[in-house]
């Protein structure tokens, strides 16, 4: 299965998608889960306006143990004890003025990964995940540009994967 998540901006919540029908569905569905706010405009799938699904589900674990699957593995691109830093602005108003769910959810976003984070750790001490990060900080920006930085943090998260029981 491959499932999709976006952020409905009617509604502030996450919608999961799996499409196996139609090609122009799987395109809107995944232009939709990768639109970031601010940078990207807003998507549509059915004709509901959507954006990245990690606005509100950032590591969607969750989904993955209501949908009855047990052995989960969790692939994060931030060190052991990341947290984000809480931001202390809001979205103003004329921002996605027509979606007040959207920016709620927006605002909450620091908040509600810091979480997702607590429970991935949580899990993962206690053996019921499986967990594949960098060992250290990363110095690779989000829109990174130097290959070597590149290579580097890819060579890494290989190496962090081929050391677990399940590759071999």
């Amino acid at each position: 299965r491959y499932v999709m998540v976006t952020t409905n901006c009617l509604t502030g919540e996450a919608n999961y998608w799996e499409e196996k029908q139609s090609e122009k569905r799987v395109i809107d569905i995944v232009r939709a889960s990768s639109s970031l706010p601010f940078v990207c405009p807003i998507a549509y799938v059915d004709g509901i306006p959507m954006l990245d699904g990690g606005i509100v589900d950032s590591i969607p674990l969750m989904r993955a143990r209501r949908d009855g699957f047990t052995n989960n593995v969790v692939v994060l691109t931030r060190n052991r004890g990341y947290r984000k830093k809480i931001q202390g602005t809001k979205v103003p108003p004329f921002i996605y003025r027509k979606y007040p769910a959207l920016r709620a959810a927006i605002n909450r976003r620091s908040v509600v990964y810091n979480a997702q984070l607590e429970l991935v750790e949580r899990l993962e001490e206690a053996g019921e995940i499986t967990v594949i990060r960098p060992q250290r900080p990363i110095t690779v920006d989000r829109i990174e540009r130097d290959i070597r930085k590149l290579t580097e943090l890819y060579e890494e998260g290989y190496a962090c994967a081929a050391q677990l029981e399940f590759a071999r």
